[in-house]
């Protein structure tokens, strides 16, 4: 098995363009920004856990509404706001629920 390649996070955000006769585009389809997006992407990172430790993260996850991402995520915030260590520019956690509707 080989690794997959590495990326070097300059990629933008893309949507599959639907060609005319309905079917996903693919590949031969230009990519296109999603509307509303910012250029800066989150950092994808793969994370080892104990699985009982993981365990616990869900269920707190699912009391608290969240996804077991989120919460990770919230935490790991958590900490390094209060270690004084959460970077200035760090954007703002997302708003939890549904997003406020455009007219």
């Amino acid at each position: 098995m080989t690794d997959p390649p590495e990326r070097d996070g300059s990629a933008e955000p893309v949507e599959s363009v639907p060609s005319p006769d309905g079917t996903d585009g693919g590949s031969a389809d230009a990519p296109r920004r999603k509307p509303g997006r910012s250029t800066r992407q989150r950092k994808q990172v793969l994370l080892r856990l104990d699985p009982a430790m993981y365990e616990a993260i869900a269920r707190w996850a699912a009391e608290e509404l969240r996804s077991t991402n989120a919460q990770i995520d919230y935490l790991l915030r958590k900490a390094l706001a209060e270690a004084r260590r959460l970077p200035r520019d760090a954007r703002p956690h997302p708003r939890r629920g549904r997003p406020p509707r455009e007219e």
